[in-house]
């Protein structure tokens, strides 16, 4: 698989190696073995969840305060603009966002490591998401921030229209009012900023 480096440390854009022909196509949608060389991580995938969701709903920004989750996603249906915003204090990206559109036509996958908050606009007229977690779902932990606020000015490609929205996420914190994790290793500015795209390659795996 080929693995890139966004500019938000830690995440990836992976795209995996497909096979295809006149027939159909194969891919290998997750290998421990080739996930864990390719990415220097060493991480182990608790739960796998799968959600479908009309044109133009928006779900997000979605976190846990306590048992942060990891989250391996991607799309089989469709194609969602998804969305990872640092909310890690001390990070030299926090307040950061980094949005990639992931396709069932591109095959990509986003690695989104804990400390993140994530929310995706679906694109298509319907949209299957997948994706996998490092820790278990815990509601009395969920926390919410504003799809559309102002500090972290997310560009959702919504051609002016109104996105279809949860009494959960319409209600939202702002960002500067949310629940922040706990502060990193990492040092650096804590003023928000516009995301960048990703970096150049990182690293190349065969899956």
């Amino acid at each position: 698989m080929k693995i890139t480096a966004c500019e938000i440390p830690d995440v990836l854009l992976l795209e995996p190696r497909v096979f295809g022909d006149e027939r159909g196509f194969f891919l290998e949608s997750f290998n421990q073995r080739a996930f864990n060389a390719a990415t220097g991580l060493d991480l182990h995938f608790v739960q796998d969840n799968h959600s479908r969701s009309a044109r133009d709903v928006l779900r997000g920004l979605h976190y846990q305060a306590a048992q942060p989750q990891g989250k391996l996603v991607r799309v089989v249906a469709g194609a969602v603009f998804d969305v990872a915003v640092d909310i890690r204090r001390g990070s030299p990206t926090f307040g950061q966002w980094t949005g990639h559109e992931l396709s069932a036509d591109n095959k990509r996958q986003l690695w989104i490591p804990p400390g993140l908050a994530h929310g995706f606009l679906v694109l298509t007229d319907s949209a299957d998401f997948l994706y996998k977690t490092t820790d278990y779902y815990a509601p009395e932990h969920e926390r919410c921030i504003a799809w559309n606020d102002p500090t972290l000015a997310i560009a959702w490609p919504l051609a002016g229209k109104t996105p279809a929205l949860s009494a959960k996420d319409a209600n939202g914190k702002p960002f500067l009012q949310a629940e922040m994790l706990a502060r990193t290793e990492s040092s650096g500015s804590s003023r928000p900023a516009r995301s960048r795209p990703c970096a150049a390659l990182k690293a190349d795996a065969t899956a």
